[in-house]
Formats: structure tokens, C-alpha cells, sequence
């Protein structure tokens, strides 16, 4: 009896390593055609490859771009506020030289006007502070186009794979196979699959970034309205 239920162990511990090892060997095929499929789409995936190391680089550079924009020292505005209200204006155009932000460079542009109207003040920060933004917002339209332009491209890929397999089996005449026409169809489809993927990743890219850069254009509303409130303060 003991001898039976030992063989039946055994039995089924066999099964199991013959069942792990084709899942392995299932998964290793699967990988490979995986790979195979990526190159037959032609130039087309090619070309994707392309577009996602581009959304790639634009979204890690631009978002260090914007993270270090993003970043200020909180008492920044309080020394500019005592260097003016104590007619230090050369101590607080150095602290902004040497603070080197977005803020810094509009505060500092709105230090070189004093002793102008109030509105000129304020439309000099306001310029500053747009150029600060476009500097910003530099690649972001390249994101946008890749999230626009690759599920299009991978779309015309795999119009060109079914015309493609539709004139293969017009040359095959009577000797139509189904692996013929099956073939050419899952063929072409990598092209949409590898755009699909490409373009939601750059949309996902996208609006990381603009939501990060609206945070900074808020920021530095908020500084401009301070460092004006602070002209208007009366002198100590």
C-alpha cells in the first residue's frame, strides 16, 4: 500500500516538472516571437522606437528643468522685502544674481525699474516671467506631437501590412492559405499595438509636464503679486 501511494508521488511529482519545464519553454517562444513580431513591422516600428527615446529624454529633461525651477528659498522674498524697505537695492539685485530661479530673474528685473511707475514695474515682471515659462515649456510641443503622431503612424503600418497580405493572396491565385492571410495580419497589427504604446506613454509624459509647469507659472504669479505688494508697503 505505502509502495503504491510513493509511486503515486512520484507520478505526480513528474507531471509537475513536466508541466513547469514546457510553461518555461512556452515563455521563452513567447519572448522570442515577441521579438520577432517587433522586427517584422519594418521601418514603421522602427521609427516608433525612434519617438519613444525622444518622449523619453524630453520627459526626464524637462522635468529636472522644471523641478529645479520649482525649488526657491522660502525666506527669499522676506530679505527682498527688508534690502528694499531699507533701500538696500544693489543687496537685493546681488541676492538675486545669486539665486539663480525664475523668481530671482523676475524680481530682479522688477528691482532694475523701481523709481518707475507702478505699471511698468509690473508689465517688466510680467514679460520676464512669460520668457521664464516658454523656457520651460521648451520640448513639451515635441511630446505632444509624438502622443499625436505615433497611434497614426502605427494606424498606417498596419494599413500597408493588410494591403500588403490582401496582394499576397491576389498572387496566390487559387492556392490560397489561411497561414498566408493570418500571417500578414498579425504582422501588420504590431505596428498599431507598438504606436498605441508609444502614444500613451508620450500623452502620459505630456501631461506630467504641464501639470508641474502650471504649478510654477502659479508660483510665480503669486511672487510678482508679493514683490508688488511690497512697493506699495510704506517705508519703514
Amino acid at each position: 500500500m505505502f509502495k503504491g501511494i510513493l509511486l503515486q508521488a512520484r507520478t505526480v511529482a513528474n507531471d509537475l516538472t513536466n508541466t513547469a519545464e514546457t510553461i518555461e519553454n512556452e515563455a521563452g517562444e513567447l519572448s522570442l516571437s515577441i521579438l520577432e513580431l517587433a522586427m517584422k513591422g519594418g521601418w514603421i516600428v522602427a521609427v516608433l522606437a525612434v519617438f519613444s527615446i525622444i518622449a523619453v529624454y524630453i520627459f526626464i529633461e524637462r522635468y529636472l528643468v522644471i523641478n529645479r525651477a520649482s525649488g526657491h528659498d522660502k525666506g527669499f522674498m522676506n530679505n527682498i522685502r527688508e534690502y528694499i524697505h531699507g533701500g538696500k537695492l544693489e543687496a537685493a539685485q546681488a541676492l538675486c544674481r545669486n539665486n539663480r530661479s525664475p523668481i530671482a530673474r523676475m524680481i530682479e528685473k522688477g528691482l532694475s525699474r523701481i523709481g518707475k511707475p507702478l505699471n511698468d514695474i509690473n508689465a517688466a515682471i510680467e514679460n520676464v516671467g512669460k520668457l521664464e515659462v516658454s523656457k520651460l515649456e521648451k520640448g513639451v510641443a515635441g511630446l505632444a506631437t509624438i502622443a499625436g503622431a505615433a497611434p497614426m503612424l502605427g494606424f498606417l503600418g498596419t494599413v500597408i501590412g493588410m494591403i500588403r497580405a490582401f496582394y499576397d493572396m491576389s498572387m496566390a491565385g487559387n492556392n490560397i492559405d489561411i497561414a498566408l492571410l493570418s500571417s500578414g495580419i498579425y504582422q501588420a497589427m504590431i505596428t498599431t499595438v507598438a504606436g498605441l504604446i508609444v502614444g500613451i506613454l508620450a500623452f502620459i509624459f505630456y501631461n506630467i509636464l504641464v501639470s508641474r509647469i502650471e504649478k510654477v507659472v502659479y508660483m510665480l504669479e503669486a511672487r510678482a503679486t508679493e514683490f508688488m505688494d511690497v512697493l506699495h508697503e510704506p517705508a519703514r
